[in-house]
C-alpha cells in the first residue's frame, strides 16, 4: 500500500487538518468522494483509516492519490475520521479538496512525515 503509516503525534495533526479544513476550507467525506476528488485532481490530502472491513472498499485510494501526486495517510480509526470530518458515524476515507486555513499544517505533516 503507497499510503504513510502515521505515527501517534502525527495522526493527531492529519485530524486537525481534516477539522481545520471542514471549517475553513472544503473537504469530502467518503470512499466514493475522495475517489472522484483524486481523480479530478482536486485533493490536496487524503487520509484513510486502517479499519475499515472489508479493505477492499479502500484499497485503490492510495494506488490512485500515489498516481496523481497527492500524499495520502493512513489513520487508525474510521470513527474518529468521521468525527474530525464532523459527521456522526465513522468514515472510510476523507479528502481535503481546499485547504483553507490547514495550508501550513498540511506543509508541515508532509515535512514531519518525509523525516
Amino acid at each position: 500500500m503507497a499510503s504513510i503509516e502515521v505515527p501517534k503525534e502525527l495522526v493527531d495533526k492529519v485530524y486537525e487538518i481534516i477539522e481545520t479544513a471542514k471549517s475553513t476550507g472544503k473537504i469530502m467525506k467518503g470512499t466514493n468522494e475522495t475517489t472522484k476528488a483524486i481523480e479530478k485532481g482536486k485533493a490536496k490530502l487524503v487520509a484513510i483509516a486502517k479499519d475499515v472491513n472489508p479493505p477492499e472498499i479502500i484499497m485503490h485510494i492510495p494506488i490512485i492519490a500515489e498516481e496523481k501526486d497527492v500524499p495520502c495517510f493512513t489513520v487508525p480509526s474510521k470513527e474518529e475520521l468521521g468525527a474530525a470530518s464532523g459527521i456522526q458515524v465513522g468514515t472510510g476515507s476523507v479528502a481535503v479538496t481546499e485547504e483553507g486555513e490547514s495550508k501550513n499544517l498540511i506543509k508541515e505533516l508532509l515535512t514531519k512525515s518525509k523525516q
